[in-house]
């Protein structure tokens, strides 16, 4: 009867009803599910608004760009007569207005940097902090459900083995009951059914007390998980979430400070722009026009009429415009100061007397008239660019550029020489060890190498004395080469000189000013010609194209360059052909190479020879 009661009891207690935790866990991991998609678009929200602020930017800093290169192309070019123009008012206003736009850019660029630093770094550093953080809190939410499904499959494997001990003892009870109960089997048999039941029995009982404790345990760890760790949780990933959408509510306030911050300056900018259009003044800049054309003429006075029906000689009106122009010769006797001039809406009439034109210019056309001895030089050089050869010395370049090249020629020896040497002080040392031991080595084989290195290192050292001496005829170390072509220069400036004298008084012999061509080629054919050896070091003086004034100091310590100082004016006799050298002469026995970019050149537009050179 014991027996059969235990029975009863696992019997009942295995047909309760018991929870499965299949369903709310599949509910958990659903919710896991969802919340990783929701925080997941609210990191690409932020991201794309990221993207949005960048290509913000990227408008901002280009329109910038723009209104700068637009400021820019409007300016007036400095020394030109579009800067003479910029006297009046209305041009006035505008250079103003030109002015303030490139302000106004500067606060464009200024809305750029602080969107990209306030804004898109800021962000981009946030969101990823905010991945890491996202990442943190899903992996201790799948943690925890995978550690609640382990303690529900642990207390499953815990109620299977207690149903399977419970049938086990069922069947060692009945088994036992039906031997005692039997008058033919044995007293041994059915002790021993007896003891198999109560073992079975036992088994049924540890295995109760193991299923009871593993389910108080996965009701302990059950209620940990859904009152205590999967709220906190979710309570961490709904901060999180609550944390991106205030950061993104900040940022597009601070997208609108950006532009507030600047609107004060480009106010003020645009205030200077109406204060210059306010400034223009139509009356001052008719003014300035009137008094830049005003031709100073007098009107003539009225026509008298003409009376044709009379037979006697027509009279002419002392006052009419006829009269004016026949009585023009006159008018010198009488000292008028009106001589030539006429009223602005009546056509002068043509004179075959050409206007009387600066010695100047004469000097120039006498000059340039000549066959272009002085552009053998520059052709020389042009020819050996081209051919792409030139001669050893680098003679064709200018001294700063030489010297550079003669200085890099000698190092280049010199490493050259120095390997040499490296390879002979090699093959001594082998030949010394040879000559110690003569079983490794035959030492006379080595002294044909040694004999063409000691040549080698020879011919190279007499390269670079010949170098260093070109190097220091450059650096000026040594006097120049080239002092007879420069006297022979200065005894051709000084016939120039006798020469224009001579055609100025020509001109002033003549009897109307007039200046003829013949008499220029006659006292050009009196100039003696010059011989010119190999090296076209014996040319004639260049004449001058242009002016020039120098930005800088520049002290001019080698061959064919000069020194000048800041602000000074000076001639240009020759331009840049492409080398980085303008050739320029203070007076008739100073002139030389200057670096372009130390100059600002003014050509003379009426120099017939500006633009010859090669």
């Amino acid at each position: 009867m014991e027996f059969s009661f235990a029975r009863r009891d696992i019997v009942r207690l295995l047909k309760q009803p018991s929870r499965s935790i299949c369903g709310i866990t599949d509910q958990t991991e659903d919710q896991f599910d969802n919340l990783e998609k929701h925080t997941q678009w609210g990191i690409d929200v932020l991201e794309k608004y990221i993207k949005f602020v960048k290509e913000r930017a990227e408008i901002e800093l280009s329109y910038a760009k723009q209104l700068r290169n637009l400021s820019k192309k409007y300016q007036p070019k400095k020394n030109s007569k579009e800067e003479e123009e910029y006297r009046y008012t209305s041009t006035k206003a505008f250079l103003a207005t030109l002015n303030e736009i490139n302000d106004y850019a500067g606060q464009h660029e200024v809305i750029s940097e602080n969107m990209t630093s306030l804004i898109t770094g800021e962000l981009t550093r946030y969101v990823q902090e905010l991945k890491q953080e996202r990442k943190s809190h899903f992996h201790d939410g799948r943690k925890a459900q995978q550690h609640i499904e382990t303690c529900w499959k642990q207390l499953e494997a815990s109620k299977r083995r207690f149903e399977r001990d419970c049938k086990e003892a069922d069947r060692a009870q009945q088994y036992f009951e039906k031997m005692d109960a039997d008058i033919n089997v044995t007293k041994a048999d059915v002790e021993k059914a007896r003891q198999q039941a109560q073992l079975r029995h036992q088994m049924a009982e540890d295995s109760k007390a193991e299923y009871s404790s593993t389910l108080q345990k996965f009701n302990s760890e059950q209620h940990d998980h859904y009152y205590t760790h999967i709220p906190n949780i979710f309570q961490k990933i709904q901060e999180m979430e609550e944390r991106r959408i205030v950061r993104i509510g900040e940022s597009m306030k601070t997208f609108a400070e950006v532009d507030r911050q600047v609107i004060p300056i480009i106010g003020k900018c645009l205030d200077e722009i109406t204060k210059a259009a306010e400034s223009v003044d139509h009356k001052s800049d008719s003014q300035m026009v009137i008094e830049a054309f005003k031709s100073g003429f007098e009107p003539p006075g009225d026509i008298d009429f003409e009376d044709f029906t009379q037979p006697m000689k027509r009279t002419i009106s002392e006052s009419s415009l006829s009269n004016s122009r026949g009585d023009g010769k006159s008018e010198p006797k009488f000292g008028s100061k009106s001589k030539g001039k006429l009223w602005p809406f009546i056509k002068k009439n043509k004179s075959p007397k050409q206007q009387k034109e600066p010695l100047s210019h004469r000097f120039n056309e006498f000059m340039t008239s000549k066959p272009k001895i002085h552009c053998f030089r520059s052709l020389k050089r042009g020819l050996s660019l081209k051919l792409g050869a030139g001669p050893e010395d680098f003679s064709n370049l200018p001294p700063e550029q030489r010297r550079k090249k003669l200085q890099q020629k000698v190092d280049e020896l010199n490493r050259d020489i120095q390997k040499e040497m490296d390879q002979r002080d090699a093959l001594t040392k082998m030949k010394d060890v040879y000559i110690k031991n003569p079983q490794m080595g035959d030492a006379a084989s080595v002294d044909h190498r040694l004999a063409e290195l000691g040549q080698n290192i020879e011919k190279l050292r007499l390269e670079v004395q010949k170098f260093e001496g070109w190097l220091a005829e450059v650096e000026g170390r040594l006097p120049p080469r080239n002092e007879q072509a420069r006297r022979q220069s200065g005894l051709y400036e000084a016939q120039n000189t006798s020469a224009v004298n001579s055609c100025a008084q020509d001109r002033e012999s003549s009897p109307d000013g007039s200046y003829t061509e013949e008499q220029s080629q006659e006292t050009e054919m009196k100039v003696p010609a010059t011989d010119f050896d190999d090296e076209f070091d014996d040319e004639e003086p260049l004449p001058t194209i242009g002016t020039c004034k120098a930005l800088y100091t520049f002290e001019g310590q080698n061959e064919g360059t000069i020194s000048v100082a800041e602000g000074e004016m000076l001639y240009v006799i020759e331009e840049d052909k492409g080398d980085g050298w303008t050739r320029i002469r203070r007076n008739e026995d100073e002139e030389g190479y200057v670096p372009t970019s130390y100059v600002e050149v003014y050509l003379d537009k009426n120099a017939k020879g500006a633009m010859t050179y090669i």
